[in-house]
């Protein structure tokens, strides 16, 4: 198996010679040194998470200990946009069909101009977007020293229950029901009905923590994207982001990225709010009806993503 050998650097960038765009400033460049006023505040605030990601890897033992070398088979969430020099590293259930839309706008080469007249099925059709697992070796890791590189991140809790509803408690998701429900129902619900082992299209929340912390289900398989850790999509302990978006504040955060690559003045990041969205009090409320020691094993599998993205223990969590 072809392995990657990543060389993870904090120090400023701007050493060597970056090799810019049609003549003008790179993502990278303009992040790092910024020519305006308002982007350097900005700049600051990007500062300080970084530093508290850097800083929980090396608290954890991450980046020496526990180090594993990266294959391409890692990079798939990666996308690449070689026109404006960036690498996106998408989360589902945090505004990735969104960001995937703005990417297919970005590498479209005026393809698109508008982000949202692009149907949502489309932006997750994976011949659109260029990842960085399709690149030879010493392709990814020149684009990994010179790219900008992001990811968007939301509490965990409350990706995990947004993950939960739109997956199970949703009809159309038949594929889910099948491929997860069945397995779930089989083995977290005593005397299950023969229609439930089949359809797996009533799995409850406590089913599905239940089968999250089940050590059967680690040893298995991975977890599907949709309720991955942050940590284990996009290798923030492996990989430098140069910057982490967060979901509390999707519009500014995308909208500084777009600025960053020079196309905020006609692309915007799409801010239509949808009514259904989780919110902390919907998942308060899911969590209600989990025991403290299933709260307490559900934190340890997501709690690098807490610390690493500086979210605070729930207050609702009853942990022993």
């Amino acid at each position: 198996m072809t392995t990657i050998t990543f060389i993870i650097m904090r120090r400023n960038p701007f050493g060597m010679d970056i090799c810019c765009r049609k003549g003008s400033r790179s993502p990278l460049q303009e992040l790092y040194n910024p020519t305006q006023l308002e982007l350097s505040n900005t700049a600051i605030l990007h500062q300080i998470r970084r530093d508290q990601v850097t800083d929980t890897c090396h608290a954890n033992s991450v980046s020496s200990r526990k180090r594993r070398v990266l294959t391409p088979n890692d990079l798939k969430h990666l996308v690449v946009d070689e026109d404006h020099e960036m690498i996106y590293c998408y989360v589902p259930k945090v505004a990735c069909t969104n960001w995937k839309r703005v990417m297919m706008v970005l590498t479209g080469r005026g393809k698109y101009s508008d982000p949202m007249e692009i149907p949502a099925n489309e932006a997750h059709v994976s011949s659109n977007l260029k990842t960085l697992n399709q690149y030879s070796i010493p392709e990814i890791n020149h684009r990994l020293k010179n790219y900008m590189k992001f990811l968007f991140v939301r509490e965990p809790f409350e990706r995990l229950v947004s993950a939960y509803r739109n997956k199970f408690t949703q009809k159309y998701n038949t594929s889910f029901h099948k491929r997860y429900g069945t397995k779930i129902v089989r083995r977290q619900r005593k005397n299950a009905t023969q229609e439930a082992l089949r359809k797996g299209d009533d799995v409850k929340f406590e089913e599905f923590v239940a089968y999250l912390i089940d050590p059967h289900t680690q040893k298995e398989e991975p977890f599907n994207e949709h309720w991955q850790t942050v940590y284990s999509l996009c290798h923030p302990c492996h990989i430098h982001y140069d910057l982490i978006g967060k979901y509390e504040t999707l519009e500014e955060d995308s909208n500084y990225i777009l600025q960053l690559a020079g196309v905020g003045s006609y692309l915007k990041f799409p801010t239509y709010a949808k009514s259904t969205r989780t919110t902390d009090e919907m998942t308060t409320e899911f969590f209600q009806n989990i025991s403290s020691e299933h709260q307490t094993q559900l934190y340890e599998v997501y709690k690098l993503d807490f610390l690493m993205f500086n979210y605070s223990v729930p207050s609702y969590l009853k942990l022993e």
